[in-house]
């Protein structure tokens, strides 16, 4: 019969041993859809990089010109090794820039 042990022989609860690890597990493989940012609609509101639950939301320092000749500092995109289609960043978006679409499988 194996020796239950004493809560004070216990490791405590709640400790991260090795942190920032979770860059090392690609979580976006089972996704069905993936959003895709229209640069040219997007005002750059932050709301879909806001609400995103994972994080795939990213933000680029890359410039973007529209064709009617707005500038943004900063232009948008979807880390899809972490993506997991859920779709909360198109449902949020106050004019429709994101459009989830179907994964293509390679």
């Amino acid at each position: 019969m194996e020796k239950l042990v004493s809560y004070t022989e216990m490791a405590p609860g709640g400790i991260v041993v090795n942190p920032g690890n979770s860059l090392e597990y690609k979580t976006g493989d089972w996704k069905v859809l993936i959003p895709v940012i229209n640069q040219e609609t997007c005002t750059r509101c932050r709301i879909c990089w806001y609400v995103c639950p994972d994080n795939a939301i990213i933000e680029l320092d890359k410039e973007y010109t529209t064709k009617k000749n707005r500038k943004y500092k900063v232009s948008y995109d979807v880390n899809s090794d972490f993506c997991k289609g859920c779709g909360m960043c198109a449902q949020e978006c106050p004019v429709k820039a994101i459009e989830m679409v179907p994964v293509e499988v390679a």
